[in-house]
C-alpha cells in the first residue's frame, strides 16, 4: 500500500507526531500506519507516582474503620462514631491537601436531603459528599472525577448501629481518592481533577447520583469518571493472591443510549466501542507499566455480575465512567457482621487489607488521571462520510480548543482485535482519508498534545 494512497492531500505530514511518515507500511503490518504503543510515563509522572505513600494509605483506611460504623443512617452528630464523624474527618484532611495547592483546590461538603426511598432509606436522610476540586490551569472546563464511597454496612443493610468497619468496602477507595488529592494538590494539570468521597452507596448509589446530576444540570464537561470500590485486597477467598492486577469494569452498550443511537450502533457494529471502553483502553495504555507495577485487566461488563457501583449514575447521565475493583473478592469481608464463626473471622477489618496493593492501585489511578488531565481532551464530533460508496474511508472531526493541541491521529484495528493496533498521524487538520475499508476495520481519532501525550480515542458515527 502506497503512502500517497493512505491519506488525502488535505492531511498534514505526521512525522513530528509519530516518528514515521503518515501511512508508511511497517514490516508485517496489515495496512497503513505504525503499531500503537503504550504511553510511557515521563519524569514528571514518575515523580508523582513515587510520592504515593502506602503508609498514609494504611493510616487512612485504619482511621476510617475506627469510626465503628459509617452507615448512611448512623449518627451525623456523634464526634467519634458514625458517618458524621467520618465525614468531618475526611473534610478536614481534604482541607489540609487544599492548603498545599496555592488556592487551586477547593473543598466542599455537598449535602442534600434524600426523601424516604424504601427499602434502604426508610426516613428522610441527609446525604453528604466531600468533594475536592483541583482547577485546571488551561482548560478548567474539562473535568475528570475519581471517587470512593465512605459509607459502610454490616449484614443487615438497615442496621445503623452495629460495627461496620468497611475497611476494604470502601475505605480503600476513599484512601485512593484522598491520597491522590494530597499528591496532586501541588501540581498544575491542564484540566480539572475532582477527588470525591461520596455517601449513600450501600443504600442505593445516592451520593454519586447527586454528584452526577449536579454536573449534568450545570452542563459540565465531565470526560471521565472512575470509582474505586473494593480495591483493598489482593487475596481471594481461597487464599490465592494476585497482588499486581486490578480489574477495570467498562460497559459496552452505553447505559444512556437512545433508540436512535442504538440503531446506529447496530448498523455500524459499535458494541465494543463505547466511550467507557475507550476510557478503559486509555487507562491500560498509560497505567500498565513498571512505574505502577500493575496490570490492568479490563472486564467487558458495566460491573460485576448483576451488581453495581458509583460509576453507574455517571453512565446514566451520559458521562464515560468505569470501576476499579480488586482481582478477586473475599465475600467474608463484605457486608458481614464482625464475628468469629467456626474458627473463621468474618467482617471487613483493616487487618485483611493489603496496603502496598492499595498504593499500587492509587498509582494506576494517578497515571490515568494525570495522563488525561495533561493531554488534549477526547476528539470531538468524529464522523465517517457515507455520502458515497468507496473502499477507502473519509474521517472528519471538529478541532478542539486545547491550547496545547498539536494535531490528531487516526487509529484503527481489525474487528476481531480488542484494542487499537495502528495509528496514523495526520497533523493539525480536521479530516483524513485512509486507504482501508470501513467495512473491514474499526476506526477512531485521538488528539495529540505538544507534549506528545495522546487523549482517549473517539469512535466515529456516520455522516451522510
Amino acid at each position: 500500500m502506497s503512502t500517497s494512497a493512505a491519506l488525502s492531500a488535505a492531511a498534514l505530514s505526521s512525522t513530528a507526531l509519530t516518528g514515521a511518515p503518515a501511512g508508511a507500511d511497517q514490516p508485517g503490518d496489515l495496512g497503513p500506519g505504525t503499531p500503537v504503543a503504550p504511553q510511557r510515563p515521563d519524569a514528571e509522572l514518575r515523580a508523582i507516582l513515587r510520592e504515593i505513600d502506602e503508609h498514609r494509605v494504611e493510616a487512612t483506611v485504619r482511621r476510617l474503620a475506627a469510626f465503628g460504623t459509617r452507615h448512611t443512617l448512623s449518627s451525623q452528630t456523634d464526634p467519634v462514631r458514625g458517618i458524621g464523624a467520618a465525614r468531618d474527618w475526611i473534610f478536614a484532611e481534604m482541607l489540609k491537601s487544599a492548603g498545599r495547592s496555592g488556592g487551586r483546590m477547593k473543598v466542599e461538603l455537598q449535602s442534600y436531603l434524600q426523601p424516604p426511598s424504601p427499602p434502604r432509606i426508610p426516613v428522610a436522610t441527609t446525604i453528604t459528599n466531600v468533594v475536592a476540586t483541583l482547577r485546571g490551569s488551561t482548560t478548567p472546563e474539562r473535568i475528570y472525577v475519581v471517587s470512593g464511597h465512605y459509607d459502610s454496612r454490616c449484614s443487615d443493610p438497615l442496621d445503623a448501629t452495629k460495627d461496620a468497619p468497611g475497611a476494604d468496602d470502601d475505605a480503600s477507595g476513599v484512601a485512593v481518592a484522598m491520597e491522590l488529592a494530597r499528591v496532586l494538590a501541588t501540581r498544575r494539570p491542564a484540566a480539572t481533577i475532582v477527588f470525591a468521597a461520596v455517601a449513600g452507596e450501600e443504600q442505593g448509589l445516592f451520593g454519586a447520583r447527586h454528584l452526577a446530576t449536579l454536573y449534568k444540570a450545570a452542563g459540565a464537561n465531565v470526560q471521565a469518571m472512575f470509582t474505586n470500590d473494593i480495591v483493598g485486597s489482593s487475596r481471594a477467598d481461597d487464599g490465592t493472591r494476585d497482588p499486581h492486577t486490578i480489574r477495570l469494569f467498562a460497559e459496552g452498550v452505553p447505559t444512556s443510549e437512545t433508540p436512535a443511537q442504538a440503531e446506529i450502533r447496530r448498523a455500524v457494529g459499535g458494541e465494543n466501542d463505547s466511550p467507557s471502553r475507550q476510557l478503559a483502553r486509555f487507562a491500560r495504555s498509560v497505567a500498565e507499566n513498571d512505574a505502577t507495577g500493575m496490570s490492568v485487566r479490563v472486564i467487558y461488563r458495566r460491573d460485576r455480575y448483576l451488581r453495581g457501583g458509583d460509576h453507574i449514575p455517571f453512565l446514566e447521565q451520559g458521562y464515560p465512567a468505569a470501576r476499579f475493583t480488586e482481582p478477586n473478592e473475599d465475600y467474608a469481608r463484605q457486608h458481614q457482621d464482625v464475628r468469629m464463626e467456626n474458627g473463621k473471622q468474618f467482617g471487613d477489618l483493616p487487618e485483611f487489607c493489603d496496603f502496598p496493593f492499595i498504593a499500587r492501585v492509587a498509582r494506576v489511578n494517578a497515571a490515568t488521571l494525570w495522563s488525561l488531565a495533561t493531554a488534549p481532551g477526547t476528539a470531538e464530533d468524529v464522523r465517517i462520510r457515507t455520502n458515497q460508496l468507496t473502499n477507502d474511508t473519509d474521517l472528519v472531526w471538529r478541532r478542539g480548543m486545547d491550547p496545547d493541541l498539536a494535531g490528531y491521529e487516526v487509529v484503527w484495528r481489525e474487528t476481531t482485535e480488542a484494542d487499537w493496533t495502528h495509528s496514523i498521524g495526520v497533523g493539525d487538520t480536521t479530516e483524513a482519508k485512509v486507504d482501508l475499508s470501513k467495512d473491514n476495520v474499526f476506526f477512531g481519532v485521538r488528539a495529540v498534545g505538544k507534549n506528545g501525550r495522546r487523549g482517549p480515542v473517539a469512535f466515529p458515527t456516520p455522516l451522510s
